[in-house]
């Protein structure tokens, strides 16, 4: 875990992937094809709590969904850092260093399926959620013990909050 909160000490973005991230992967679908996500909102405040650290959060995944956009513009993440439709995750990582002008080292990955691992092999901190797949996990950083989209996120932003001596004042905050 020490190595893990050294990894975490310089991060300046953390990136999701949406769905078995800040989903738990399932698709639901009405019989005229309305697609459904559940979206946990410890994980929202996890966000809100690095955005008010200074920390920004971005989103590539694979997939396009209205409901992506509706819930990062809930979390009011920058429509800016919101890649959709991103299969190939390379590209959008590209974009975003040379948008936010910060270095791979800077930045945390949270991803659940080989798909993110070209990205989380390039950043400075690369999470598997806990139900990711094996090969994923093998070569994250660190894996969370909560599933995705049940608190995996939230679980993600308190470490980073508390490597960087973050956690306890933006916590205590709330005793006032």
């Amino acid at each position: 875990m020490k190595k893990t909160l050294d990894l975490a000490q310089s991060i300046k973005l953390v990136i999701l992937d949406v769905d078995g991230v800040l989903t738990d992967g399932s698709l639901f679908y009405d019989n005229q094809g309305h697609e459904y996500k559940a979206f946990n909102s410890k994980d929202g405040h996890g966000i809100r709590m690095l955005q008010d650290a200074g920390i920004e959060t971005a989103i590539i995944t694979g997939r396009k969904s209205k409901l992506v956009s509706h819930r990062a513009q809930n979390l009011k993440i920058s429509p800016s850092l919101i890649y959709q439709g991103h299969r190939d995750k390379r590209p959008a990582f590209d974009d975003l260093l040379e948008k936010t002008q910060l270095k791979a080292n800077q930045i945390a990955y949270v991803g659940d399926d080989v798909v993110d691992l070209p990205i989380m092999n390039k950043v400075g901190l690369a999470v598997a959620v806990n139900d990711a797949h094996p090969f994923v996990c093998k070569h994250a950083h660190w894996v969370t013990r909560t599933r995705g989209g049940r608190g995996a996120v939230r679980e993600v932003c308190d470490m980073i909050l508390e490597a960087q001596g973050k956690l306890d004042m933006i916590l205590n905050s709330y005793l006032k």
